[in-house]
This record gives structure tokens, C-alpha cells and sequence, in this order.
């Protein structure tokens, strides 16, 4: 545990910074309102450094995600089965978010846009409203590599899919190209990770302007998407996955939740669930889910198993557009959650990647609303820790669920280990470690 507390040391500090930061652009806003609006450049230049890892971003987990998503075909029943219940949680987490972000209207009555987001205003005019045809016709790059440096969110996705899909054609002999890539990837998620330390001067900034326009206004509504965000998790982890873990495989949540406790307290100090990776495999092993099961439940899932970050898009968005007397129609809002599901697979367990997809999809899909991402930046370290405990928690559920539904689940073991009759052995983790499969090759999920 000294080595988890030492690697873990930046980010804590990190996250009291953000903490101090936001609490001192409060006092300013509310202090002197003249003097805090003024410090909007802060927040915007902040915003803009994570606009520019968008493409960077989402071109290499999209690539690598197809290919993980190859490997866990190649297990059959139980890859399919997993990919299949991903899609339907994901689906069922992005209802949750629409319906409870649509009840609260949490940004109601900020009318940030005309305050606060002149810019946003430039980048929607110079964007022009064009035909169905011109936008299909715009999502194709001029070269490959056009999309990557112009900022294109849509291009880059297209690019991303296709050279995907030709790596996965490719077989043995792309796997050269996704090493490459996927140290690419790490280069990018080191950069974008050097650029959160920036973090708490965009959110003075962000959250100074906004209270010196707004007022208390501002304060009641970043409070209430806090709430709403973590209601709607609970209500996810509880009544959803815990009545799909009640009624297909006769378990109480609750019980597995307790099991996984100091996992749960680990992701918690961390405010990702990538640490706890080779806990949760050796955990479900000695659960009683059979080794290949969690071995490929487990590392796909923290890939395409996000739940809490779905939630997470879903409420940011809706919050921007109703902040910014924006707000998205029914069809507006699917199509760009959409996008965001596909776009944030693998890329949520790396700080500040949530952020860069938020950023990817309102620039996509509604360029005025960009601007508002400074309006998160505040308050995003706040629900880090509800979307990776929500994930972690999904991820969980699903490898108790699969291991049942294809019959590699020991009922009578998972019973007394739940129990507490059968006490996990803390030496398996170092085992997991050493001898874990093969992990996508992707960044582990969830912040």
C-alpha cells in the first residue's frame, strides 16, 4: 500500500488545489463581481488547452478501442455476451442522466450566454448552419491526417473508425502499428495529464466569472448538478444493477458492495478505478467467477462498461445548454450522447479525459456551447469520484452476471466468501499482478 500512497500523492494534492481554488474564486465572485468577471480568460484558456487533446485523444482510443474490442470477439459467448450487456447498461445509465438532467434543469435562469460566452458566440457564426448534405459531406477530411490538426471532432471519429477497423483486418501483422499507437496514447495522456495541473487556475477563473455575473444563481446551480449527478448514480447502483444482481443471480448488492470495500476506499483517495484493476480480477477469481470470465469481463469492461461517466456527459451537457439559454431538444440530446459514448471508451481513466470528450461532443455537435466546459471545470474533480465508483461498482456487477449466465460462477463459494466465511488473501492481488491477462490495450476507465 506505501507504493499506491506515494503515486497517488501529485493528485491529492492536485485535488486540494482545485478545492482551494474554487472555494477563492467564490469569495472573489461574491466580493467583488466586477473584478471576478474579468478573470474569464483564465477559465477560457484553460478550456482551450483540453480543446486541443480532443482530437489527439479520441483518434487513439477509438483505434484502440476497436481492438479490443476484436480480442473480446474472439472469446465467443462470453466477450459477446459482455459486449452486449455493456451496451444495454450504457443505454440505461444515459436514460437515467437524460430524465433526472431534465427534471432538476439545473443551469435554468444563469443566462450565462450573453455574460459570458462571447467566444462561443464567434466559433457558432463561423461555423454556419449548413444543409444535411454539407454536414455529411463535412464529416469527410480532406487527408487523413487533416482531421487530426484542424480540430474536426467528427473527422477525427471517421479517421479514428477506419484505421481502426483496418488494423483489426490486418490481424498479426497490425499489431506493430497498435503498439505504436498505444504508445502514442500514452504520450497524449501524459501531456493532457501535465495540463490538468493547470486546473486550478482555470477553475478560479471559470468559477469567479461565473458567481461575479450571477451571484448566489451560480452557486445554487452547481450545487444541484452535484447532487442530481450523485442521486442519479445512486439510483443507478442500487435499484438498477442491484435489482439486475438480485433477480439473475439471487445476490444483494449490498453484500458485494461491503466485499469490495477497500477497493471502493481506494478508488475514492484516487478518484480512479485504474489502481484497482488487478483488485477486481483477483477479487471476482476468489468470488467464485471462473479465471478466463473475469480475465475478460473485467479489462473490457473498464473500457466500454462506463456507466458513471455516461451519467456524467448526460448532466454536463444538459447543464451547459440550459446555463447557456441553449437548451438541446430530445433529438439533439441523443445524437450527441451518443457520440459521446463512443468517443469516451477507454479514455475515462485518465485525468482530464472527461473533460476533452465533454469538450469533443458540445464542439461536434453544438460549437456556441464550448465555452460552457469552464463551467465543469470547478466542480468536475467533485464528481470524479461518483463516476469511478459507479463504473467500478458496474464493472463489478457485470462479472457476477456473466460468470452466472455462461455457468462459470461457484454459487456455493461466492456464498461463503460474501458471507465472510471465506476471507480474501491480500497475496492473490500481488499474483494478479504478475500473472494478469493480457489488459486492452487502452487506458483503464473511469474518471
Amino acid at each position: 500500500m506505501s507504493t499506491v500512497r506515494a503515486a497517488r500523492e501529485p493528485t491529492h494534492y492536485l485535488y486540494l488545489a482545485v478545492i482551494g481554488a474554487v472555494l477563492l474564486g467564490i469569495v472573489l465572485g461574491l466580493a467583488a463581481p466586477g473584478v471576478a468577471v474579468q478573470l474569464k480568460p483564465l477559465g477560457t484558456g484553460f478550456v482551450n488547452l483540453i480543446k486541443m487533446m480532443i482530437s489527439p485523444v479520441i483518434f487513439t482510443t477509438i483505434v484502440l478501442g476497436i481492438g479490443s474490442v476484436s480480442k473480446a470477439a474472439k472469446v465467443g459467448r462470453v466477450g459477446g455476451l459482455a459486449l452486449g450487456y455493456f451496451l444495454v447498461m450504457s443505454t440505461v445509465a444515459l436514460a437515467i442522466g437524460l430524465v433526472v438532467g431534465n427534471v432538476i434543469d439545473p443551469g435554468h435562469g444563469l443566462h450565462l450566454t450573453q455574460a459570458l460566452a462571447k467566444a462561443g458566440h464567434a466559433q457558432a457564426a463561423t461555423g454556419g448552419a449548413e444543409g444535411t448534405s454539407d454536414f455529411l459531406l463535412g464529416i469527410i477530411p480532406t487527408t487523413l491526417v487533416s482531421a487530426l490538426t484542424g480540430g474536426q471532432v467528427l473527422q477525427t471519429l471517421l479517421v479514428a473508425l477506419l484505421v481502426g477497423f483496418a488494423l483489426q483486418s490486418m490481424g498479426a501483422s497490425g499489431a506493430p502499428v497498435l503498439r505504436g499507437v498505444e504508445h502514442l496514447q500514452k504520450l497524449v495522456f501524459r501531456v493532457l495529464s501535465m495540463i490538468m495541473w493547470a486546473a486550478p487556475v482555470g477553475a478560479f477563473g471559470a468559477i469567479a466569472a461565473v458567481v461575479g455575473a450571477t451571484g448566489w444563481a451560480a452557486l445554487k446551480s452547481l450545487l444541484m448538478i452535484m447532487v442530481g449527478f450523485y442521486a442519479s448514480c445512486a439510483i443507478f447502483v442500487v435499484l438498477v444493477l442491484g435489482l439486475m444482481l438480485r433477480l439473475f443471480a439471487g445476490v444483494n448488492v449490498f453484500a458485494l458492495l461491503r466485499y469490495l470495500g477497500r477497493e471502493f476506499l481506494l478508488i475514492l483517495s484516487t478518484s480512479s478505478s485504474e489502481s484497482a484493476l488487478p483488485r477486481l480480477i483477483a477479487k471476482m477469481e476468489h468470488l467464485g467467477v471462473s479465471r478466463p470470465v473475469a480475465g475478460i469481463t473485467v479489462p473490457a469492461g473498464y473500457s466500454f462498461n462506463l456507466d458513471g461517466t455516461a451519467i456524467y456527459l448526460t448532466m454536463s451537457s444538459l447543464f451547459i445548454a440550459q446555463a447557456m439559454d441553449r437548451p438541446m431538444s430530445l433529438g439533439q440530446q441523443i445524437s450527441l450522447l451518443l457520440f459521446m459514448v463512443i468517443a469516451s471508451k477507454g479514455a475515462a481513466g485518465v485525468t482530464g479525459a472527461g473533460l476533452a470528450t465533454l469538450a469533443g461532443g458540445l464542439q461536434s455537435h453544438q460549437p456556441a456551447l464550448v465555452d460552457g466546459v469552464g463551467l465543469i471545470v470547478g466542480i468536475d474533480r467533485f464528481m470524479s469520484e461518483a463516476r469511478a465508483l459507479t463504473n467500478f461498482a458496474g464493472n463489478a456487477v457485470a462479472t457476477v452476471l456473466i460468470g452466472h449466465w455462461t455457468g462459470e460462477l461457484d454459487r456455493d463459494r461466492m456464498h461463503l466468501v460474501l458471507s465472510g466465511r471465506l476471507a480474501f488473501d491480500e497475496s492473490a492481488v500481488e499474483a494478479a499482478q504478475d500473472t494478469s491477462p493480457v489488459v486492452p490495450a487502452q487506458a483503464p476507465a473511469t474518471a
